[in-house]
């Protein structure tokens, strides 16, 4: 079998790897489409913190069932198609015993703290499986980062009565932009790039604000008549952007975390009393895939548009590169184990 590994920073090797064997309680994956994502770029680039090398990358699948372990149920056959969970928690910590195991202080990522999916063939418990006869392998493994944009979404208690702005319009943006239109509010994105605003239009957001053309403050408060969106979704994680949303959000707004920062972020606090904000952090997800996949069927995102680049396992590791030394029109790079 062929892997991409992640070997240390700035560098990746295809190698060759041993077959895998389910165990009872597993299924054997043919590993169709895997997505490129944000973690994996920092990964490259030596900024994630809790990246481990090396590692096979990639924790975005669709994948069709192989074969099935003797205590898998029968409801999984081979030949459906499938998307994974990709998280592993320790069920001990303070966070798995409140029923929140997205947010578990030992969480182990595949492609992160143990090995991805970005390969031929992957053993899954079937307890981590969500089924879709509807979905292509593409559209599968685009849901896992849509379901990070969702669960901040959740997090921020996103309701039709609110103006909800997000800062960032990658893939996980673009998650966080669908479903606050989902949830009925009026939404703002904020980008840098005008292909991803046009993207962010088709997924049904009331306005784009491109702030290398206009200022983002001014902005905001000729669409919100002075008031600040009521929800603000940081999808950057830079400094200047979490700075942006809390001096941004509406007095008794929410202001949404999900970018890690790459440095610290100073704050005058005192507009945290002022307005009485909350500042909510988001990690990975809790439940959101099902909601994930149900949007997807309903053909409401434009998954085409969202892919901006397709590459065979052999092209991954520079296309990686590439995407490093200029990030800013990349959304999606998803890898075709059938190329």
């Amino acid at each position: 079998m062929k892997a991409l590994y992640l070997v240390e920073p700035g560098k990746t090797e295809v190698r060759t790897t041993e077959p895998v064997t389910p165990a009872p309680e597993e299924v054997l994956l043919r590993i169709g489409m895997v997505g490129f994502c944000g973690g994996d770029l920092n990964g490259f680039r030596g900024l994630f913190e809790l990246q481990e090398y090396p590692n096979i990358l990639g924790h975005e699948v669709g994948a069709t069932i192989e074969q099935v372990g003797s205590q898998v149920p029968t409801e999984f056959k081979p030949g459906m198609r499938v998307t994974v969970y990709p998280y592993l928690n320790c069920g001990t910590c303070v966070s798995c015993r409140k029923g929140r195991p997205n947010a578990c202080q030992d969480n182990k990522t595949m492609g992160v703290r143990r090995p991805g999916a970005m390969t031929d063939y992957i053993a899954i418990h079937w307890k981590n499986l969500f089924t879709s006869d509807k979905l292509s392998l593409r559209e599968l493994a685009l849901v896992e980062p849509l379901t990070v944009g969702f669960h901040a979404a959740v997090r921020g208690r996103v309701s039709e009565k609110d103006t909800v702005a997000v800062i960032g319009c990658g893939i996980v943006g673009m998650g966080a932009l669908a479903a606050s239109v989902n949830r009925g509010a009026k939404v703002i994105a904020i980008d840098i790039d005008d292909s991803k605003m046009e993207i962010a239009k088709m997924i049904g957001v009331a306005h784009t604000i491109n702030t290398t053309k206009v200022d983002l403050h001014e902005a905001l408060n000729e669409i919100t008549d002075g008031d600040g969106p009521d929800v603000i979704i940081e999808a950057v994680g830079s400094p200047q952007t979490y700075r942006a949303a809390v001096e941004e959000v509406a007095y008794t707004g929410r202001v949404v975390c999900i970018g890690y920062a790459k440095k610290p972020a100073e704050f005058n606090t005192g507009v945290f009393v002022r307005k009485e904000i909350e500042i909510l952090g988001s990690r990975n997800c809790l439940g959101e895939f099902p909601e994930v996949i149900s949007y997807l069927e309903s053909g409401k995102f434009p998954v085409d548009a969202v892919i901006s680049k397709t590459v065979s396992i052999d092209e991954a590791g520079a296309a990686l590169a590439a995407w490093s030394e200029n990030p800013g029109p990349i959304t999606k790079i998803m890898v075709d184990f059938d190329r």
